[in-house]
């Protein structure tokens, strides 16, 4: 079976990914715990992975080599801010990698789960699933007052955290997108890059998430991002047929990303992500039929400096990575 990030969902043409996340911390400790005090936490919760089954593995990211710790940034699996701990931090997560829970990040848990496409319910039902269990074997922090104590006050509440991955480019081709954002801001959403919190937007990817935690149930937050997100699709759908309007201009616009991508000899990731969502929206239009979905998102998984290391199993410059990264891409084009 596939892992979650190379499969296609649903509304997937426009929604990329569904993740939910829940902060908790364990009572009587620090929720910014010094090393010694995160070293308990970790042992603690090491002895009890088994019993919190999902055949969740723990793993400690000072155990872990470089690259494949950014492979899994690169994946949005874990967060930059975790990768670079070096004394303390680490996840539980299973084969699927459709579920990791951060340890030792900003809080104690940070419990992830994740879908391909918009699959807000079911991914909220697993997420609940897991930290339910969590909360059988360990002391979580809360109050009748605030719900869930957390490290930073706006997780306080619920303490989730739900984000939809969307593809814009008709939006931005059209010059509507900053309308479009302006309008999920008003709605109480925060919009922000493809790794969260103060990173820019590569490829036309935006991520979508709740603001508020606290005096709102979690079913309120789900209804309230899944009305925003099919409206966002419903616009999003509406500029692409604007574009192909003018069906010359825009086949010939991907089908020459395309054919770049196809037989380019070396390319940097920067270009690579630039052509591959014009192709993206060549093959969710039904313009381009060469190339599945599949695919295009195996090439946005491996075009990633870590993820194309790991492809390769070897460490590579970058000039090698540029020279890499042409290769790879002709092998999935195939």
């Amino acid at each position: 079976m596939s892992n979650w990030y190379i499969q296609s969902g649903k509304d997937s043409d426009v929604v990329i990914s569904t993740r939910i996340r829940f902060a908790r911390n364990i009572a009587g400790y620090r929720f910014n715990p010094n090393k010694e005090e995160a070293y308990e936490i970790e042992k603690n919760i090491e002895e009890k992975a088994n019993e919190i089954g999902y055949n969740l593995k723990f793993l400690k990211l000072k155990n872990m080599d470089e690259i494949t710790k950014l492979s899994l940034v690169e994946k949005n699996i874990i967060s930059p801010e975790l990768a670079v701990k070096e004394d303390k931090g680490a996840i539980l997560i299973n084969e699927e990698e459709n579920i990791c829970v951060m340890i030792n990040e900003e809080e104690h848990f940070r419990i992830q789960v994740f879908n391909s496409g918009l699959e807000l319910e079911n991914t909220l039902n697993l997420a609940i699933e897991v930290d339910e269990k969590i909360q059988e074997l360990f002391n979580i922090a809360k109050s009748k007052e605030y719900g869930y104590l957390t490290s930073c006050p706006t997780n306080l509440g619920t303490g989730m955290r739900v984000s939809v991955m969307v593809h814009l480019p008709g939006l931005t081709r059209t010059g509507n997108i900053r309308k479009i954002l302006n309008t999920i801001t008003n709605f109480g959403m925060e919009i922000r890059g493809i790794h969260g919190e103060n990173t820019k937007s590569e490829g036309d990817m935006y991520q979508i998430s709740n603001k508020q935690t606290i005096g709102v149930s979690e079913e309120e937050i789900i209804r309230k991002l899944k009305i925003i997100t099919e409206k966002i699709i419903e616009q999003e759908r509406i500029a692409r047929k604007y574009l192909a309007e003018d069906e010359i201009e825009l086949e010939d616009k991907v089908y020459r990303s395309y054919g770049i991508l196809k037989n380019c000899r070396k390319i940097s990731q920067s270009e690579a992500v630039k052509l591959l969502t014009e192709v993206k929206l060549g093959t969710d239009m039904g313009i381009i039929t060469e190339i599945t979905d599949k695919k295009v998102l195996e090439l946005y998984l491996y075009i990633k400096p870590a993820n194309l290391q790991k492809y390769f199993g070897t460490e590579m410059n970058v000039k090698e990575r540029d020279k890499k990264r042409a290769e790879m891409i002709k092998r999935i084009m195939q």
